[in-house]
């Protein structure tokens, strides 16, 4: 067996760290209010129009800090910033457990959301870059594999919580677990310094108009796919002869996700990014459109698994394909993009609240969000600044 050589190494420890950095930031920090919702509304009698406001306030932190990112690039270089957006995402999960004030939850989910972007923004830049430094720049999608992971273990560990104390211990448990796995990922990341880099190729960037209908279509699946990352569990918590199944089925998110996010820009790569960008986009609206009447467990399966094998994936080709095209500005990119995703998935979850408790249901709500995602793929039809497959694509 041919042995690693040391940039592979130095590279793997580092995309190995970014995962876990993903895991705590995104997988935990802001995926695990799905799985944990239904457990508050159970014990708490929380309606849906306040469960979409706190995930529309989580989601407007989000914004507010990818729009920091955009405005103050220069922060992302700040490693007293992500060490303290890092503090933070450990302390408000945690906190979501230690008090049952809607006004706190609120707060808390705001600074989440703050923090989630700022760290999902530094990590994506900083591993991106030491990647294509090392000559390794095609791992790069397997980095937010690490989301997906961090969803496996929300869906596997809550349940086991709720039983030793209900929503309240959900949360504090995945705080716990995400301080944890933050120790170890910082741990791996202390190491990339010990690993000399070779020099990153000069590259050739467009500015901010070569991707605006490439925001505009992330703006799309942003409105359309934080519905079903919002509501699924807690709409099969609701299924007659589902109820068990619900938590398992944010494993079930999860499990697709992991691997989404090789295969997508591998299929990128093979056929262009337009052409595996609407794949993916089509498949997913077609999950959400089947988990409408679901009710079975294959059909909950197929929402399940078409969501999470399609949501990374677009998040992994929409960033790459950004990066491509603004080489000279990768960072002003990625912060661009997630702007504009996250104003999307601000306005999703409480459009979507509101209008599952008005019409007392959730197919309203799930037709709004498969609309949203053809959107996006029309646009990307209508992108023309796509690079060409088999070249960069």
């Amino acid at each position: 067996m041919t042995a690693i050589p040391a940039q592979g190494r130095a590279a793997l420890r580092v995309l190995l760290g970014g995962m876990l950095g993903m895991v705590v930031a995104m997988g935990i920090g802001r995926f695990a209010y799905t799985p944990i919702l239904p457990l508050m509304q159970r014990d708490l009698g929380m309606s849906h129009t306040l469960a979409g406001w706190l995930a529309g306030l989580n989601y407007f932190g989000y914004f507010a800090g990818a729009l920091l990112c955009t405005v103050k690039p220069q922060l992302l270089r700040s490693q007293a910033l992500a060490a303290g957006v890092l503090l933070l995402s450990l302390a408000t999960t945690l906190g979501m457990g230690l008090t049952d004030s809607p006004l706190w939850w609120g707060a808390m989910r705001l600074a989440a959301g703050i923090a989630s972007a700022i760290l999902f923004i530094v990590i994506s830049a900083e591993v991106g870059e030491s990647l294509l430094r090392r000559g390794y720049g095609h791992w790069f999608g397997s980095l937010y594999g690490g989301i997906g992971l961090g969803i496996v273990f929300c869906g596997l560990i809550i349940p086991q919580l709720d039983r030793a104390g209900g929503w309240s211990v959900a949360w504090t448990g995945s705080g716990l677990l995400a301080i944890v796995l933050a120790v170890l990922g910082t741990l791996l990341g202390r190491e990339r310094s010990l690993m000399p880099a070779a020099t990153a190729p000069a590259g050739r960037g467009g500015g901010l108009a070569s991707i605006s209908i490439l925001a505009s279509a992330y703006f799309f699946e942003g409105l359309g796919y934080i519905v079903t990352a919002t509501f699924l569990v807690a709409i099969i918590a609701v299924t007659p002869g589902l109820a068990t199944f619900a938590p398992y089925s944010w494993v079930a998110v999860g499990v697709a996700a992991i691997p989404s996010t090789i295969f997508w820009p591998w299929l990128a790569r093979r056929i262009g990014s337009r052409k595996a960008l609407l794949s993916a986009y089509l498949l997913q609206a077609a999950g959400i459109l089947v988990s409408i009447r679901a009710g079975t467990v294959i059909e909950v399966l197929f929402a399940a698994v078409s969501f999470g094998g399609t949501f990374l994936g677009i998040v992994a080709m929409t960033l790459a394909e950004g990066r491509q095209r603004m080489e000279l500005e990768g960072r002003r990119a990625a912060a661009f993009l997630t702007a504009s995703f996250s104003i999307g998935q601000m306005l999703g979850p409480v459009l979507a609240g509101v209008l599952a408790d008005l019409h007392h249901g959730f197919t309203l709500p799930l037709l709004f969000a498969a609309g949203s995602v053809m959107l996006g793929a029309s646009l990307t039809l209508l992108d023309r600044n796509f690079h060409v497959a088999g070249r960069t694509g």
